[in-house]
């Protein structure tokens, strides 16, 4: 397969926070927030693997400022990394005011991971990430790292559960 370059999966999504996103709080729900994360993370991993992709994890959510009623929120995602069947999906959260023109402020950010599924809903291989910076780069060998520690975590908790640890 021939590797897919960074940009070619980039996405966006902007929405205008209103009334109804809202938590009892005064402002925007997180969940909110993480639904747009997934939605803009599963339309770069399929973008990158040319078809449907599932989320199998939301690896990090760090939610950095509160987001109000009036806000753009724009959601950047990024396919960092891909192995067989799998890719690392991350997304930067930014927000600003709809009627002022203040640079857009660093709000969340996330790691998710999908696999590419077939019309049967199995597994399908997906291309390999061609990185085009020195920034895609630094992304892709964090990933591997996310990956590994994703690994190792799951492999202890198998363990322990397995009465061996």
């Amino acid at each position: 397969m021939e590797p897919v370059p960074t940009h070619a999966a980039r996405t966006t999504l902007t929405q205008i926070m209103t009334s109804l996103d809202v938590n009892l709080l005064g402002t925007v729900h997180g969940g909110v927030v993480m639904r747009m994360v997934d939605s803009v993370a599963g339309a770069a991993a399929g973008r990158h693997s040319k078809g449907p992709a599932v989320t199998v994890s939301m690896d990090e959510m760090v939610f950095l400022r509160p987001v109000r009623v009036g806000d753009l929120i724009h959601a950047h995602a990024q396919v960092n990394w891909a192995g067989r069947t799998s890719m690392e999906v991350g997304v930067r959260v930014t927000s600003e005011r709809w009627n002022e023109i203040d640079p857009p402020v660093h709000v969340a950010s996330a790691y998710l991971v999908f696999v590419a599924v077939d019309d049967d809903g199995r597994p399908r291989a997906v291309p390999p990430v061609m990185t085009e910076s020195d920034e895609d780069r630094r992304r892709f060998t964090e990933a591997q790292i996310r990956r590994q520690h994703r690994l190792a975590r799951r492999d202890e908790i198998d363990r322990l559960r397995a009465g061996q640890g």
